[in-house]
């Protein structure tokens, strides 16, 4: 059963996604406000990213599947989300390629 969760999400000035938050029972996630930039003027990260968030739950998952509650459900539950991270990654590598990474470039 999903727990019940409130997501705060953000807009810039031009209707783009900023910041925000999710919030639940047990978390509270800040989102990445802004993007990083490039090069010399790339920024630290002041959020947490879907990526980061994904791989966090994976984690928790595998930490699972070394216990006795390991079943193929969860490992199921992995694999989908393992594939959710490369088209993610997917994702970077094409903005990468065409120099748009870490900008509000579509």
């Amino acid at each position: 059963m999903m727990g019940k969760f409130e997501g705060v999400h953000q807009f810039d000035e031009k209707g783009r996604p900023a910041g925000g938050c999710t919030c639940g029972l047990g978390f509270c996630i800040s989102w990445q406000d802004g993007p990083l930039g490039r090069g010399e003027d790339r920024d630290l990260p002041n959020g947490a990213f879907v990526e980061t968030v994904i791989a966090a739950v994976v984690d928790r998952l595998e930490h699972y599947q070394r216990t006795e509650f390991a079943c193929e459900y969860n490992q199921k539950a992995i694999m989908h989300l393992e594939i959710a991270l490369e088209e993610l990654a997917a994702r970077t590598e094409d903005r990468e390629e065409r120099g748009v990474e870490g900008t509000h470039e579509v």
